[in-house]
Formats: C-alpha cells, sequence, structure tokens
C-alpha cells in the first residue's frame, strides 16, 4: 500500500496534533475529527488507507464507529488507541475488524512500527486474496463444462457441497469424465480453498509407499526413513485430499483409512502418537464398488463411510449436447496455450466428433483437440484434421454387412447380441476395442453385455 491518507479520530487535541505532524512527516496525507459521527461521516467522504481510532470520544464508543467503519469497508486498517486497554477489549476489537490495539501514551515509532506490520499483513492478505482468486478461476465450479441435465446436475451438487462441510464424498465414473476437475471444484469453492489440496493415486503405490505417502513416518521406521517425514493427511489439514482409484486399495490400507475416517486421527509409520487433523476426504473411482463389496473385495463399512454423497459422472456419450461446447472450449485453451489460429471448425467436423462415442470421454476429446493445434495450420479445423478412428466407419460397416449376410430374420434383441459378440470375437474381446467397432461407450457396451448375459 503507498503511504498516504490516513483518518485521525481522536477528542484529545494533543494527541491529534502531535500525531497529524509526526505522520505528515513520514509521507502521510492527514485528516482529523474528535467524535465518532463526524469521524464515520468523514471516514466515506475522505476514504483513508488506514484510520487510528480512540476507544473513548465524547459522543460514542470508539467499538461501536469501529463496527460502523467495518460495515462500510472491510479492507481499510484500522487501529485502536487507548489510555484504559485491557485484555478483553483488545480481544474484542480485533473480533470487530481492528488490525491492532495500542496503549497511550505511545511514541510515534511504536506507533510506526505497528503502522508498518498492519500494512504488511494486509499486503500479504491481499496477495493470498489475488492467489486464491486465480486458483478459483482456474479451479472452480467455472471449469466444469456442461449444459445437459446430467451435468447441471452435477455442478448443483458441487455447489452445495461446497458449501457444507461434507467430510467425505465419493466420485464415480469412467475414466476421463472430469473426476479430479471435480474433486478441485469442490475444494476451491468451498472455505477449505485457503488450505492445502492434496491428491495421491491409491492404485499407484504399493501398500507401505501409500501408507508412507498418507500417514508420514518417524525416523527410523524403515530402512530408509532417515527424517521424519509429514503424510498428506497432516499437510492438507483443515483443507482437502484426493484419494483417486480408491477401488484399487488394498484390503490392509482400508482398514487403516477406516480408522481415520472414524476417529479423526493416525500414527505415523513406526510412530506412538495420536495425529489429529480437520480433511475433507474426496474418493474417486472407476470401479462399480458396489459389486466389490459383494465380492468381498472392498470393505462394507468403508464403502458406506464414502458413500454419504456420491457424485456420479456421466460418459460423454450421455452427454451429446455438452461436446459442442467442450470443443470449442478446448480449441479456445489451446490457441492460447500454443499461440495459434485455429478459432473456427467445419460443420463436418464438428458432426463427426458430436457422433463418436468417446471411450475415454473428456481426456480422449481433449488431446483430440490438443493435437490438432499443434500440429495443423491455418485457421478452421476440418475433417482432414481429425484422427482416422473419428472419421473411418469401415471397421463398423465389414461387421455389419458380414452379420446380414445369414442374420436377416433375427429379432432386434438377437441382432444385437450376435453384433456384439462378434464384435468381442474380432477384437480378442477387449471390450475397448469392440465398443469402437460398435461406436458405443464402454459403459453403454458393459450395459448391453449385463443385459443379454455376455460373460466377457
Amino acid at each position: 500500500m503507498e503511504k498516504n491518507k490516513i483518518l485521525i479520530i481522536d477528542d484529545d487535541k494533543l494527541i491529534t496534533w502531535s500525531l497529524s505532524r509526526d505522520l505528515a512527516s513520514i509521507g502521510y496525507a492527514i485528516e482529523t475529527t474528535a467524535d465518532g459521527k463526524s469521524g464515520i461521516k468523514k471516514f466515506s467522504n475522505y476514504a483513508p488507507d488506514l484510520v487510528l481510532l480512540d476507544l473513548k470520544l465524547p459522543d460514542m464508543s470508539g467499538l461501536d464507529v469501529l463496527k460502523a467503519l467495518r460495515a462500510e469497508s472491510e479492507e481499510t486498517i484500522i487501529i485502536m488507541m487507548t489510555a484504559y486497554a485491557t485484555v478483553q477489549t483488545a480481544v474484542e476489537a480485533v473480533k470487530l475488524g481492528a488490525a491492532d490495539f495500542i496503549k497511550k501514551p505511545f511514541t510515534c515509532e511504536e506507533l510506526k512500527i505497528i503502522i508498518d506490520k498492519a500494512i504488511e499483513t494486509q499486503e500479504l492478505s491481499n496477495k493470498v486474496a489475488i492467489i486464491n482468486k486465480e486458483l478459483k478461476s482456474k479451479f472452480g465450479i467455472n471449469q466444469i463444462i456442461g449444459e445437459s441435465p446430467q451435468m447441471q446436475e452435477v455442478i448443483q451438487l458441487i455447489d452445495k457441497i461446497a458449501k457444507s462441510d461434507a467430510e467425505t464424498i465419493l466420485l464415480t465414473g469412467e475414466s476421463g469424465t472430469g473426476k479430479d476437475l471435480v474433486a478441485k471444484a469442490i475444494h476451491y469453492e468451498s472455505p477449505r480453498m485457503n488450505y492445502p489440496f492434496m491428491a495421491v493415486n491409491c492404485g499407484a503405490l504399493p501398500d507401505t509407499l501409500l501408507e508412507s505417502e498418507l500417514f508420514g513416518h518417524e525416523r527410523g521406521a524403515f530402512t530408509d526413513a532417515k527424517d521424519v517425514k509429514r503424510g498428506l493427511f497432516e499437510l492438507a489439514d483443515k483443507g482437502s485430499i484426493l484419494l483417486d482409484e480408491i477401488g484399487d486399495a488394498s484390503p490392509s490400507f482400508q482398514i487403516k483409512l477406516l480408522r481415520f475416517i472414524e476417529e479423526k486421527l493416525f500414527k505415523r509409520v513406526g510412530g506412538t502418537k495420536d495425529i489429529e487433523v480437520n480433511v475433507r476426504i474426496i474418493a474417486a473411482t472407476n470401479k462399480d464398488l458396489k459389486k466389490l463389496v459383494k465380492e468381498e473385495q472392498f470393505r462394507e463399512e468403508l464403502f458406506y463411510r464414502l458413500n454419504v454423497i456420491p457424485i456420479a459422472l456421466p460418459p460423454l456419450c450421455k452427454r451429446e449436447k455438452d461436446i459442442e461446447l467442450l470443443v470449442k472450449f478446448f480449441i479456445e485453451h489451446f490457441n492460447k496455450k500454443f499461440k495459434k489460429k485455429l478459432h473456427d471448425i467445419s460443420n463436418e467436423a464438428m458432426v463427426k466428433l458430436t457422433n463418436y462415442s468417446w471411450p475415454g470421454n473428456i481426456r480422449e476429446l481433449r488431446n483430440v483437440i490438443e493435437r490438432i493445434i499443434i500440429l495443423e495450420t491455418g485457421d478452421t479445423i476440418s475433417v482432414d484434421h481429425l484422427p482416422s478412428e473419428l472419421t473411418s466407419n469401415d471397421d463398423n460397416s465389414r461387421l455389419i454387412s458380414d452379420f446380414y449376410f445369414s442374420s436377416t430374420d433375427m429379432p432386434l434383441d438377437e441382432i444385437e447380441r450376435a453384433l456384439i459378440l462378434k464384435a468381442l470375437a474380432n477384437t480378442n474381446e477387449n471390450q475397448s476395442h469392440a465398443a469402437k467397432l460398435l461406436n458405443i461407450s464402454r459403459h453403454a457396451l458393459r450395459y448391453k453385455m449385463k443385459k443379454y448375459n455376455i460373460l466377457n
């Protein structure tokens, strides 16, 4: 903050005169007033950067003036002055928004130290606010793109959850549907945004490393543990943690996680001391946890603890209305990132993108657009720029024509079942490849396989 305007509200003329002289000598513009009502009025007209406010005024309490000033401006630094300081009064003043409290009599140097400290604190607070605003813009709910009913429901849920203090959330959906984006949006739209967001992939680490990563370890806990390490749960205190691929967690880790959720306590690996933290757990999986519970691969108690607030993310093939929005968003994003000018897309290319089944969901769509923007030139994306799997129907046509050659009189259900079996046979039972061949999503293929009792 530049050193400019200070308002002094005090009925002691000697103090206001000496403060005005001393502060003006170091570059401040000074205005003074002798009572609360005129102080409030002058505050509105003068718009000072800092207020020196006496606790005892002839017409009203300095605390009441503080309330009025704070109601008008949350940014202005207000420092209380009094000859009658008590701990209780100081605490109350700080609660009402005072930056600090100084007891009379004081020297100009003492006041200058307090002013400098208050300015430094406010500047730091402003920087944090700017960073948080940028993080919210980058990771907040505005990054969840979708006008389809399914995504509007998800966006509404994110908004409600973020405003609550729900401690466990379960995100489900196919790979590439944006579970990590939703987790970040929940965090950065909530009061927890001022604290860390951490993430770990439960399926990417062996048990011992996962436990050390989350719970930390004491020195000497194992061979390479040369120093104390704080785990992600400890580092994310008051914030949020994403436990990705929770369906891949081992039974032993599930037990430890369940204990932590129930008791809010944990011990570092090799430690004996209980550590208490307050962290929001956002678990994510592309697996059917209910099925894993039935198969005794996932603890039932842990499932119910995590599934307090479930959010199911739909596959992209169920969000046809959103594909054009996402395409335009990624085109704009990657043009800006790579300083390119492919801002337009032909109708034919958009139709191909909209009709494709997107087995890799949003991640696959993002990768396709990124590749085009990096490699191609010009100002318009055409069908020629699209990868072959989006434009070639040869495999699909051959599959259907081969099948119909001998199957013209079969009922529709039997035709569909036979097509699925043939696609699986032609792809060595690879469901992803079979889904592409049939031009449907893996989710849709699994549903139909279940419907027709096809065991892979």
